[in-house]
């Protein structure tokens, strides 16, 4: 169970704190309300920008690397097409550095034409070798796009195409800054070595004078009911053909969350689970399988992939894959095949709530779903599933007009 302390800045920014004291690390996570689905149709991969963006340099801190590194500090971050999240550990007796430098990053950029550019280079490097140059690398460029066809998460993080990136000015990129990367649009998760009044001490410094900004209002267009199966078929320089079954999800507040993930986790998680023990070894059809859900705030997708063995085609294998979904339509799954899967999830979910950077991360995110103490119930909800429930999520989502298909061939010589 974590104890859970909060306060709200004058500004608007929002404080989690959680004391451990088994540690003498503190980590310093700061969760920003913006991701790919902010960002214009015209001007895609700017979220993802910031992400390379905000370690290049703020406005007092020439180089953000060096003045943690001296402090014995680690940092890391990532944007996804909901969020943008940033964290740092570092030794409780250097805490104050973490705030000072995660606050002047809030305060501003330093925007230089020499930063941007050479930011600029590193995403375009990256879109090129793992979305253009890799096997499968425009899978989620294809998938997105066949899923959704209006909503902004019809294109991943990286962004669209290439071009929103290189074009982009200092301009643009200031604007989008100062739209989404404030104070009253961001929560700052505080755990480990570090009292809740020392935290509020530092955070009322370091974070308290920066202003409040005026924050794009959120107004994203509404995905309309699938009413048919969608279909694509590409081919490529690849080395297996692959196929990837996409159910549409409720969001990550909805009611059914939960009952949709342990669908996902009695698909294809470990060795037991149904489609791995069924059509990997049983049966063999596939060389690998997996399923998995976005967990997007709004509504996501499941996910079924699988590579087919070599004498096996694509017609087959998805046929394989619609006899065991309509199993779950069709039939209750089995008490220990609950417990079985919610074993797993709990022992995972404690593992991981040992580590008080994992704590910091996940308060964070639970802050912005809802309510950061919610964390402590995440083993209970999931484990207060029922077979039942499972049954009628599994009828409500495996419909053949909520699926998208991709057959993913490859190129035969």
């Amino acid at each position: 169970m974590i104890s859970v302390n909060r306060h709200t800045l004058d500004n608007g920014l929002r404080i989690v704190h959680s004391e451990d004291l088994t540690t003498q690390m503190v980590a310093i996570n700061v969760l920003y309300d913006v991701g790919a689905r902010d960002e214009s149709p015209e001007r895609t991969g700017f979220a993802h920008l910031f992400e390379h963006l905000m370690f290049e340099g703020s406005v007092n801190i020439p180089i953000y690397d060096i003045p943690l590194q001296e402090a014995g500090g680690e940092n890391n971050g990532w944007t996804t097409n909901d969020v943008t999240n940033y964290y740092l550990t570092l030794p409780r007796q250097n805490v104050e550095t973490g705030f000072w430098l995660e606050s002047d990053r809030m305060l501003s950029l330093s925007f230089s034409p020499e930063s941007l550019e050479v930011q600029r280079q590193v995403v375009m490097e990256e879109f090129k070798q793992r979305y253009l140059n890799q096997p499968y690398g425009d899978v989620n460029h294809l998938v997105r796009n066949l899923v959704y066809t209006v909503h902004p998460y019809r294109w991943p993080t990286i962004g669209l195409e290439l071009s929103h990136i290189a074009t982009a000015t200092l301009d643009e990129v200031k604007s989008f800054f100062y739209s989404h990367y404030a104070p009253n649009n961001a929560i700052l998760s505080v755990v480990g070595h570090i009292s809740f009044e020392e935290t509020v001490l530092l955070a009322e410094k370091w974070f308290g004078p920066i202003p409040q900004r005026n924050i794009t209002p959120r107004n994203l267009p509404q995905e309309p009911l699938q009413t048919e199966i969608r279909r694509l078929e590409v081919e490529r320089n690849v080395p297996l053909d692959a196929l990837y079954l996409n159910f549409r999800t409720c969001g990550r507040r909805h009611p059914h969350y939960y009952a949709t993930d342990m669908l996902s986790d009695l698909l294809a998680n470990g060795q037991s689970s149904r489609l791995i023990q069924h059509l990997v070894k049983e049966r063999p059809l596939f060389s690998q399988i997996d399923a998995y859900i976005t967990g997007s705030m709004d509504d996501g997708f499941l996910q079924i992939t699988g590579k087919p063995l070599p004498d096996v085609s694509l017609d087959e294998a998805e046929k394989a894959i619609w006899q065991e979904l309509e199993l779950l339509q069709s039939q209750l799954a089995s008490q220990d095949e609950l417990e079985k899967v919610k074993n797993r999830f709990e022992a995972v979910h404690t593992f991981n709530g040992m580590n008080f950077l994992n704590n910091a991360i996940n308060l964070a995110q639970f802050e912005l779903i809802g309510c950061a103490e919610e964390l402590n119930n995440e083993v209970s909800r999931y484990c207060s599933i029922t077979a039942e429930e499972i049954h009628a999520v599994a009828k409500e989502l495996f419909r053949k007009e909520n699926c998208s298909v991709i057959w993913y061939k490859r190129v035969k010589e």
